[in-house]
């Protein structure tokens, strides 16, 4: 191989390639236009083989330290540069993409709450008009320990915190994903969670409030379900988007539909699990704390609620 004339006709792309990276190193990667970033991608390839070529050849050592040096900045540029990018697209998903996604499924989102809501009217109703009907929704235990000991429950988180925390996460999580994936079964088992969890809390908040344990109760409620429970909400308006999907596909081939809505849902459920997370570390820490007063937590859970509100109402993108 004629070094010199290798040199002479690899050249141009060593300079190209060094012009781009001065130019990101100086103004950033948006300073480029996207065919210069394709082509900074296309450049790096070129002369990462140019490197492993003139290392075989005789070169010498000083253009092989050029292309070695070239190479690691163009490297960082690109795959750094993309890392970036990925995390910069999330955090616009999280101020800007999140809200937008509850604002466009925000009927399917009502939908979910009404259910849950409907669940809990009707075990409010039964529970009242038949005691029977407490044992049918109520695990027994917790019957006895609100009715016989007069106190709540929650004492049995203190002292197991990380591990209660932990697993109420996971279980959160579930509830969730079973109300997402429920769509599949065109919304059916979607209607069955979020109806079933509203007669329990519904019960049991009948149960509480026939004891006058309400006031504790819901002191402990408040904080975690303030985000909890939107979750659930979110992740029941994500399970009707797929059910709609599938029933009713509009203008859409059923699997355009799919592809469309399921896109939302999926970002529906993106966007819940930071909220079960932080619920489920309120669950077990703060929540169930006895120094923490109550009025402080139903403050706690107040504001988190009405800032959630206003994230969710977030328009735009500055």
């Amino acid at each position: 191989m004629n070094i010199q004339r290798w040199i002479a006709r690899r050249e141009p792309n060593w300079q190209r390639l060094d012009t781009l990276l001065k130019k990101i190193e100086k103004s950033g990667l948006k300073s480029l236009r996207s065919n210069e970033i394709r082509e900074v991608a296309i450049l790096y390839r070129t002369v990462a083989a140019d490197l492993a070529r003139a290392r075989t050849q005789q070169v010498s050592n000083t253009l092989i330290q050029s292309l070695q040096s070239m190479t690691t900045r163009a490297y960082n540029q690109v795959y750094q540069g993309s890392r970036r990018q990925e995390w910069q697209g999330i955090t616009d998903f999280f101020l800007w993409g999140f809200p937008a996604v509850v604002q466009q499924s925000i009927v399917y989102i009502a939908l979910a709450t009404a259910l849950f809501i409907l669940g809990c009217l009707i075990a409010w109703w039964y529970a009242w008009q038949d005691p029977s009907f407490m044992s049918l929704i109520v695990p027994e235990h917790l019957i006895k320990t609100v009715r016989d000991e007069r106190k709540l429950w929650m004492g049995s988180i203190l002292g197991i915190e990380p591990l209660a925390s932990s697993g109420i996460m996971i279980n959160n999580i579930m509830v969730s994903f079973k109300a997402v994936a429920g769509g599949i079964t065109a919304g059916a088992f979607t209607f069955y969670i979020l109806l079933f969890n509203g007669l329990l809390i519904g019960a049991v908040a009948t149960l509480v409030g026939q004891n006058n344990l309400a006031y504790p109760f819901w002191a402990f409620v408040f904080p975690h379900g303030s985000l909890e429970l939107p979750a659930i909400f979110f992740a029941g308006g994500a399970g009707f988007l797929i059910a709609r999907a599938i029933l009713f596909p509009g203008k859409y081939r059923r699997l355009d539909a799919l592809k469309y809505y399921g896109t939302l849902a999926s970002q529906l459920v993106f966007g819940i699990i930071p909220m079960l997370v932080i619920a489920g570390i309120i669950e077990g820490f703060f929540s169930p704390n006895p120094s923490v007063p109550e009025p402080l937590k139903y403050l706690v859970g107040t504001g988190l609620f009405m800032s959630l509100v206003v994230y969710c109402s977030r328009r735009g993108n500055g």
